[in-house]
């Protein structure tokens, strides 16, 4: 009896050190205005982009070596920082063009490294579309998604750890009961990542237009994937980015209640200088 009532003891501080933690770091978004449960600072985001940088490259075949166009991409992405309210987030942006030609993803690390695959890149059209891909995962770094889905994770942690020393008298039940108590932690981190994902969808429209971009790219981006979807296998991108299926409807409506009169005719595509540089890629 007096193991259990010391085994419960511990698990409810390592449990409740967890939960005190989680609930009570929080810190306001420059940008978005959210208040967040965020365990990390701006710096210590970036430390953590640029330590998982290299790994991440290698694992879609590194950087495409084609300088003009890795040039361009980031030209892109850099210009939608500058001209939009992503200019006032803490992260020195930097963008690349990874060599993988079959895998069709983008995706960002904390701190602003953010990568396209060649094979997205050849699905794109325009340059809107491309601006859209790149301001959704800008959207994902000044949203500071990872670094919330990092806070949570050390939670889970904390509470897979307490139901383990709870349950540890009996090794089989202690298993049992952890591994319940992680798929639980799963589902609450894939519930968040379909928040994040709309979340994304509505910075990256606000940045690209405020860059100049037509908003209709982002839709053209979503009905591209959502075709390859269709034709097959789904996309890399929806294993990484959960895809409600409303969210091409969402962004319509955005679009509508953004520009009841029509979508400014300076807002551009960009179709011709997307083309220039990327025709000699198809």
């Amino acid at each position: 009896m007096r193991r259990l009532i010391f085994r419960l003891g511990i698990a409810f501080i390592v449990g409740l050190f967890g939960l005190i933690s989680y609930f009570t770091t929080v810190s306001e978004n420059p940008v978005t205005g959210e208040k967040q449960r965020i365990q990390l600072s701006p710096r210590q985001e970036v430390v953590i982009g640029l330590q998982a940088r290299g790994q991440m490259a290698a694992q879609h075949g590194g950087l495409y070596q084609d300088k003009a166009l890795q040039g361009y991409i980031s030209q892109v992405g850099e210009g939608i920082v500058k001209k939009s309210a992503a200019s006032g987030s803490p992260y020195p942006f930097e963008f690349y063009l990874l060599s993988d030609p079959r895998t069709v993803n983008a995706f960002a690390l904390p701190g602003g490294q953010i990568f396209l695959t060649l094979a997205m890149l050849r699905r794109l059209n325009t340059e809107a579309q491309l601006a859209g891909v790149l301001g959704h995962e800008i959207g994902h770094v000044v949203g500071r998604h990872g670094a919330e889905h990092l806070a949570k994770q050390k939670l889970g942690v904390a509470l897979v750890n307490a139901v383990g020393i709870a349950a540890s008298d009996d090794a089989q039940s202690g298993r049992q009961a952890a591994l319940f108590a992680q798929a639980i932690n799963q589902m609450v981190s894939l519930k968040y990542g379909r928040e994040d994902e709309l979340e994304s969808d509505r910075l990256g429209f606000r940045f690209m237009t405020q860059a100049g971009y037509n908003p209709r790219g982002i839709v053209e981006l979503m009905q591209v994937l959502n075709s390859i979807r269709q034709g097959g296998q789904p996309p890399e991108f929806f294993s990484t980015h959960p895809n409600p299926s409303n969210r091409i409807e969402q962004l319509q409506s955005l679009i509508a209640k953004t520009y009841p009169n029509g979508i400014p005719a300076n807002l551009q595509e960009g179709r011709e200088r997307f083309a220039r540089y990327i025709k000699r890629q198809r």
